[in-house]
Order: C-alpha cells, then structure tokens, then sequence
C-alpha cells in the first residue's frame, strides 16, 4: 500500500507502507524530513503532518491525548495529525499527507 506524502519543500513522495505500521515510521524509514523524536509513544507532537481533506474522514479525528500533543506545535490546523497514531491499512492506500513544518529536523 502507498501513501503521498508532499515535504516541507513542496516535494510530492510516494511512499509504499505495510500493514499496521505507523504513518510515521514509514515516512521516518523512507528517509523524509520528519523528527519523530519519542517513537510513536504519543508524547511529542514531532510526527506532525496534514491529512488530504478527502482522506480526513477515512483517518479520523485526534484523540484527547493527540489534540493536547498538537496543541503544543503554532502550527496546527483542523486536518492536523500525529502521524504516529495512523496505522497503515487498507483502507489508507492512497493516502495524501503534508509534512508540517514543526516536524522538520532541521
């Protein structure tokens, strides 16, 4: 399964994934512009990135402990996620996402 994935720079990547990962270990493993500090532990908001607006409602909206997370970031817009806590299924082969600026390593 795939995902697209546009960087910081504007640059669109498709990405192949595998079932149950985390969005953001792919776009970590794949070597894009993403800190992802604590792991996919839910306990930074370094993973965070734009879900495509056809594709929100497929992802689904933040948890209470993700939305406190993102609050942390001067970035964050409704179609916000940590992309630690998306799973990779079916469901999401196609996904689109945007890396978000506050996700940069450098």
């Amino acid at each position: 399964m795939e995902i697209h994935v546009t960087d910081q720079a504007g640059e669109t990547h498709t990405l192949e994934g595998l079932e149950g990962w985390r969005v953001m270990e792919v776009i970590r493993d794949w070597g894009l512009n993403i800190k992802a500090e604590c792991g996919g532990a839910l306990s930074c908001a370094t993973c965070h990135v734009y879900v495509g607006a056809e594709w929100f409602d497929v992802v689904g909206a933040p948890s209470a402990e993700e939305e406190d997370m993102l609050d942390s970031v001067g970035d964050v817009r409704p179609n916000s996620r940590l992309s630690c806590q998306i799973l990779m299924s079916d469901a999401l082969d196609g996904l689109q996402l945007t890396l978000a600026a506050s996700a940069a390593k450098d």
